[in-house]
């Protein structure tokens, strides 16, 4: 799909609001606008690698996030996410593609007049397209192993050139076309032999689904480390850590998609955790500082545990007074209740399954868990209630986290956590059309955001979340069982 530029000054408008609102001045950077319909730059839209060197690229073939080895490892182009969100990313981050033209000053790819982004078919290879005044430019990245490569092309009598702004960064990228085809052959070669391993969907799956299905597989592996089976919640600062809760549904997925040596490593890397000493961890399993142990930590590991068929942890973690999935103030939640298979008659209501005890802070959609993962039968028509009240309410890119949540974003993981329960539950047509609203979510290139804005669907935060995309998994899987 290509975006005719046009006059639309939103991201710029909204970006210097926030810079204001974080504390931002006039002499901070400014984040160039973006192109109508797409995110602004510096924001990640997909992801390179296949679980060593792990690239984030923008909707503009910019690399804005590189870490080593593995998706939570050490970072050689970190764009810190509180400017993102403020809006003050300078436009000299990271490695830019940018086009010369005769003697005219080079133009990044957000001055084109339209980018359009795919991947390779069954592949992490990334192909960036972009028409920039009379010439076509294609941007192609792949990594293989500890090898970020680069190739480009364009006509008109332009040529491209790739700017890495940092020495760590230039030191993996290969633009040489030798070089640079040698590590986008080995990438196309080992991704599609991967993704051949999988389960399929069953008869009767669309062919969205099943594009959906492996695009999830495949970005669950480039976040996945492949030597220590650490998976990055997102390849973006702030993100690029483990979450138990990520990471077991990550291993679950793996599980029902046939990846069993894939699940077991991620269920290892978890049981090695010291759950109460933080609620996220490096890529070498150390706890980040900053949040506190949360209340689910220890029955996602239980779950991976099992599903890839080891045996689960000895001790579990106190659910009560804790922080859940919104990682808000500590209290006590359905969700954290759920995953502890506690008694939740204290979260009912008439409407459904609220998010705090006393039928308090509105229904939750993490009602959908009491389904799947940790089925509780005696629940399923208070989850269903809940469940069919949020798709009610929802919009035409999916569901929010609960009824109170405040903010006019869709998020993906509720949205796919949703369809899963509801599949499940036997209500296919619901299933379906949260599945349909998860697919426009979606980035051109099949990628899930954390979450959009309600009314455009342009993403607003980390691209692509391994844990919607994990739920996609699942939620397939449910409806087109092999």
């Amino acid at each position: 799909m290509a975006w005719t530029r046009a006059a639309l000054a939103l991201f710029a408008a909204a970006a210097l609001a926030l810079a204001v609102v974080s504390g931002g001045s006039s002499d901070d950077p400014r984040t160039p606008a973006g192109l109508p319909g797409l995110a602004p730059p510096s924001l990640g839209t997909a992801v390179v690698g296949s679980g060593g060197l792990t690239a984030a690229i923008d909707a503009y073939g910019d690399v804005v996030d590189l870490r080593a080895p593995g998706p939570a490892g050490q970072a050689l182009i970190d764009n810190p996410a509180d400017r993102q969100a403020a809006g003050t990313v300078a436009p000299e981050t990271g490695i830019v593609p940018r086009v010369h033209i005769g003697s005219e000053p080079a133009l990044p790819l957000w001055r084109a007049s339209w980018v359009k982004q795919r991947y390779l078919s069954g592949t992490n290879v990334l192909v960036t397209e972009a028409r920039v005044a009379s010439s076509k430019v294609t941007v192609v990245y792949a990594a293989s192993a500890n090898r970020l490569a680069c190739l480009t092309r364009s006509t008109g009598g332009s040529r491209v050139s790739i700017a890495a702004f940092d020495p760590a960064a230039q030191s993996r990228l290969h633009c040489d076309e030798r070089a640079a085809g040698a590590v986008v052959r080995a990438a196309i070669a080992s991704d599609r032999s991967w993704l051949a391993q999988a389960r399929p969907l069953g008869d009767g799956a669309p062919g969205w689904a099943r594009q959906m299905y492996r695009r999830s597989l495949l970005t669950l592996r480039a976040l996945t480390a492949r030597r220590t089976g650490a998976v990055a919640a997102g390849a973006r600062d702030g993100w690029a850590y483990a979450w138990p809760r990520d990471a077991g549904t990550a291993a679950l997925a793996y599980a029902a998609a046939g990846y069993r040596p894939e699940a077991r490593r991620v269920a290892r890397f978890l049981l090695g955790l010291d759950l109460g000493g933080a609620a996220r961890f490096q890529g070498d399993g150390s706890p980040v500082a900053g949040r506190e142990a949360q209340g689910d930590a220890s029955g996602w590991v239980d779950l991976a545990a099992r599903a890839s068929g080891l045996a689960p942890r000895s001790q579990a973690l106190p659910w009560r007074g804790r922080a859940d999935y919104q990682e808000g103030e500590a209290g006590d939640y359905l969700a954290n209740a759920i995953v502890a298979g506690a008694r939740l008659s204290a979260f009912e209501s008439l409407s459904g399954l609220a998010r705090e005890a006393g039928g308090r802070g509105g229904l939750d959609s993490a009602a959908s868990w009491a389904v799947r993962p940790y089925p509780q039968p005696e629940l399923f028509a208070a989850v269903r209630r809940t469940l069919l009240r949020l798709v009610a309410d929802g919009g035409r890119f999916g569901i929010g986290p609960s009824e109170d949540w405040a903010g006019n974003e869709a998020w993906t993981a509720p949205t796919a956590w949703a369809a899963w329960a509801l599949a499940a539950l036997g209500e296919r047509r619901e299933a379906s059309l949260l599945l349909a609203d998860l697919r426009r979510a979606a980035t051109a290139s099949g990628t899930l955001p954390e979450r959009v804005d309600a009314r455009s669907g342009i993403p607003r935060s980390t691209t692509p979340l391994a844990w919607s995309h994990a739920f996609a998994i699942l939620a397939l899987r449910q409806l087109w069982p092999d």
